[in-house]
């Protein structure tokens, strides 16, 4: 391997197309971002927006905002901006609610959608280290449904992509899986596993929480059946911004939920007392929906509108090598263990990395300017977003981590205590 310098990264920004992009975002002196694929960084016109929504169509406009400033169809507008992005079409895409919401509405569609064409399938299979509340969601429902005397489902847990064919028998109704692994970078090859899950009988369920600004996705290319995903992340949205689902156009007609809320209802200001679901995509609202958040994802879309996906993807995969290739470079002799693949094929935006006192490290290069996240167990994890990465952050990220590990400057107090967030 070539050995790097500093001069190389500062040669690769100058030859960077999007390098200018960084400019639309507020993003401290001396800081080092990288835990975009945690919180993105805040664009700089979300504060003009906001400042929009609250003082002149909330505090002038009132409740006439609904209509004069287009209050009621921001769900769907935004939706089909976000689309864009995930290789879905107009009116196919809804941003709303939490991740987690969104994820219980389509596991209980998509399970009462099999139930009626296979009611024998009652498993659910996902990968052991999926995000939590993708589990969560999932046992909370079959729980729900066991004790209300309904069918009893099974969540089956394998321990990576390995195992996916072993695991979807014939009892298979649903594969949930997170396109680009929370923990280790890892990205699936989303046409050829739902292929196999489709040929199995099995539909599926993707989320794009770390996928969703970061890599490009197809979704109707790959013929998937369902998505969910946040905006915070890559997308830029806000901290806890509202999240969004996909639904494809085949299921979207007979797609039933639970959460069958009067925005979803087909006449919701008619106040009928019977639930009657909207014709489209608006079927899949629940409660009045939360303005000033929805108005800050519009901001952190609109930071995509001078690139597309290819670009990033290009800039990502050359961010994400150059830090390994650093890593390898500049902390050898460390115990540094890569948990993210070299594979550029099967690698999202972030780099993760086993270290023993991997939180307190973490906690080191935060107070030096340098702020990626930790995850258990032991895990630090390295976003690169884009569209405000540069190649010379990644030189200094690796200097900082080289200089805490050679003075072991991590094994402070400080550096181990925990707070309510890691």
């Amino acid at each position: 391997m070539t050995h790097l310098t500093l001069d190389d990264c500062r040669a690769m920004d100058a030859r960077d197309p999007l390098a200018p992009l960084r400019e639309q975002f507020e993003l401290p002196p001396g800081v080092v971002y990288l835990d975009g694929n945690s919180l993105g960084a805040m664009p700089k016109a979300a504060l003009a927006r906001a400042q929009e929504v609250i003082t002149q169509e909330w505090g002038t406009g009132l409740i006439r905002s609904w209509n004069t400033a287009g209050w009621f169809e921001l769900p769907r507008r935004l939706g089909n901006k976000l689309g864009r992005l995930i290789g879905a079409r107009d009116d196919e895409v809804v941003v709303t609610d939490t991740t987690s919401i969104n994820l219980f509405k389509l596991l209980a569609a998509a399970l009462r959608q099999q139930q009626r064409v296979a009611p024998e399938r009652r498993v659910i299979v996902s990968e052991r280290n999926n995000f939590p509340t993708d589990l969560y969601m999932t046992q909370g429902l079959i729980e729900l449904l066991h004790s209300l005397g309904g069918a009893h489902y099974e969540l089956r847990l394998i321990d990576g992509p390995q195992d996916i064919d072993a695991a979807l028998t014939d009892d298979v109704a649903l594969l949930l899986l997170t396109h680009v692994n929370y923990q280790t970078g890892y990205m699936y090859d989303m046409v050829d596993v739902t292929a196999r899950a489709h040929a199995r009988g099995a539909v599926t369920i993707w989320d794009l929480c770390h996928s969703a600004g970061a890599v490009p996705v197809d979704l109707n290319g790959a013929d998937a059946d369902y998505a969910v995903g946040c905006t915070y992340k890559y997308l830029n949205g806000g901290p806890g911004s509202p999240a969004f689902l996909w639904v494809n156009a085949r299921h979207q007609e007979t797609f039933t939920q639970p959460l069958s809320g009067w925005w979803g209802h087909a006449r919701p200001f008619a106040m009928e007392p019977q639930y009657a679901p909207h014709a489209g995509i608006q079927r899949y609202l629940c409660g009045t929906q939360p303005i000033t958040s929805l108005a800050m994802v519009e901001s952190g879309l609109d930071t995509f509108a001078a690139t597309d996906m290819q670009q990033l993807r290009a800039k990502s995969l050359a961010l994400t090598s150059l830090f390994m290739d650093l890593v390898a470079q500049e902390c050898a002799g460390f115990p540094l263990t890569l948990n993210t693949p070299v594979d550029t094929r099967c690698r999202g935006s972030q780099v993760s990395y086993e270290h023993p006192q991997g939180f307190a490290v973490v906690q080191a290069l935060i107070e030096r300017g340098v702020i990626p996240d930790y995850r258990e167990p032991r895990i630090m994890r390295f976003g690169f977003t884009p569209l405000y990465i540069g190649f010379e952050d990644v030189w200094s990220a690796v200097a900082v981590l080289k200089d805490i590990l050679q003075s072991k400057s991590w094994d402070q107090p400080q550096f181990h205590q925990r707070g309510a967030v890691t």
